[in-house]
């Protein structure tokens, strides 16, 4: 791995994708509400597709997906445009849920495969794959050997970054106990979904 990358930059891309993945955004918002909607259990699927999915993405994007982008920028733009409806759909599902501790409701977590192909319509998570392409991959000799690396490195920031979020929900349910706090903090999840969204919107 030395001969690929130094130490220095080895931590500089491991800095680098753990504030990333670890900054508020839609992927971990609604780690968030499902870890204290429906506790940390039945949202691990969730959490291994967001982590597993998004390394994937990273490492399909380094590998050449991201030169269809480079051709046709029209591409990128109608999946900004899914990405976007698609999370305003989720705020709006989020707000709507009715916050029932027992899980009972027609509402349920993300699936393994819902998560990981989220990966694909989620803006802040092109933005991420190609910022860390274009800055790490410094070599076009290993260009493939770093590619592998960036994407295991995000695979490891992913793992931290998704079970903090789970885990910070669950940790919430022990003090919001009551169905309508649920409903308002979800609201307020929902909210945030929507602000994530708006550098995009408006960049």
């Amino acid at each position: 791995m030395q001969e690929f990358y130094t130490l220095a930059m080895l931590v500089s891309i491991a800095t680098f994708t753990l504030t990333a993945t670890i900054t508020p955004g839609p992927n971990n918002v609604m780690l968030l509400s499902s870890g204290l909607t429906f506790g940390y259990k039945k949202t691990l699927p969730h959490i291994f597709g967001v982590f597993l999915g998004f390394s994937l993405m990273v490492l399909l994007v380094g590998l050449g997906v991201g030169i269809i982008f480079e051709k046709f920028p029209i591409v990128l733009e109608i999946l900004k445009v899914i990405g976007i409806l698609y999370l305003l759909w989720m705020a709006f599902k989020i707000a709507n849920s009715k916050g029932k501790m027992n899980i009972k409701e027609k509402n349920k977590p993300f699936t393994f495969i819902q998560a990981a192909l989220f990966q694909w319509v989620n803006p802040k998570g092109w933005i991420m794959a190609i910022t860390s392409i274009s800055i790490f991959v410094t070599s076009k000799d290993n260009s493939i050997e770093q590619v592998i690396i960036i994407a295991l490195i995000f695979l490891l920031s992913g793992v931290i970054s998704t079970n903090t979020w789970a885990m910070g929900g669950v940790a919430l349910k022990k003090f919001i106990k009551d169905e309508t706090h649920v409903r308002k903090f979800n609201i307020l999840m929902a909210v945030l979904l929507v602000l994530s969204v708006l550098p995009v919107i408006f960049e």
